[in-house]
């Protein structure tokens, strides 16, 4: 566990899409202590750009200097999803080591069909997980120190996991920050169709949701799941363990 410290540093939340991550932005935002930034290097994978303060930044390279220079002077959040790809942060172990790199994690049983709702056409690579595993090794393998949140304990236990969660990266721990007012965020209009139900929300909660294609009714979103299962599996078994 890291002690709370005023020093700016860079706090990454990577996690696999439909995984409650916008939730964890939305609660980091009402902090008002952090620069935070919504899927960076997604909005750039998708829309060629993401804007930061009055800046373009048009590559993963690029962002990851851009995010450089700004931890040197405050600290900031950035949540991304692992749907895209940004292979070119892996050369970049300075980037991996930095910081407090945090992993947020669902279980792929419940991300899959929760994704072809919106996406039907979703491909094996969309689900998220392997990536996931991916860049957690990698910081692993640069000298860092990550921390996985279940995010089934940030929904049903959502103070002590966000409490846990502080005392891993060194931040203080804000109660206030779990209320917030509804509507839609400028942080993720670039996404927005995907976080309709963060846009409703006013605090951390479980929605419960029934879908038509489910891994046990269709052969390909079973493939799916099949393939990223391993991956989970080695990931949860690291989790933090929230009492």
């Amino acid at each position: 566990m890291s002690e709370t410290t005023d020093r700016p540093t860079l706090l990454p939340l990577w996690s696999a899409p439909r995984s409650r991550s916008t939730v964890f932005f939305r609660m980091m935002v009402e902090r008002q202590d952090l620069l935070t930034l919504h899927e960076p290097f997604c909005n750039i994978a998708n829309d060629g750009s993401t804007n930061i303060g009055d800046r373009a930044v048009d590559s993963a390279d690029a962002l990851v200097d851009v995010l450089t220079e700004l931890s040197a002077q405050q600290t900031v959040f950035f949540k991304d999803t692992t749907d895209c790809v940004y292979d070119s942060i892996f050369d970049r172990r300075n980037f991996l080591k930095s910081g407090h790199h945090a992993f947020l994690l669902r279980n792929p049983r419940e991300i899959i069909p929760s994704y072809a709702a919106i996406k039907p056409d979703m491909v094996l690579h969309e689900v998220g997980i392997e990536y996931l595993y991916k860049i957690y090794r990698a910081v692993l393998d640069a000298g860092g120190n990550p921390v996985i949140l279940d995010s089934d304990d940030f929904v049903d236990s959502p103070e002590p996991t966000v409490q846990a969660y502080c005392a891993a990266v060194g931040l203080p721990f804000r109660a206030d920050a779990l209320q917030w007012k509804s509507g839609e965020r400028p942080e993720w209009s670039q996404s927005a169709r995907w976080h309709a139900d963060v846009s409703a929300s006013t605090t951390v909660q479980r929605r419960e949701r029934t879908y038509d294609r489910t891994i046990d009714n269709d052969p390909l979103l079973r493939g799916f799941y099949e393939h990223h299962l391993p991956f989970y599996t080695y990931l949860w078994e690291r989790r933090l363990r929230i009492s």
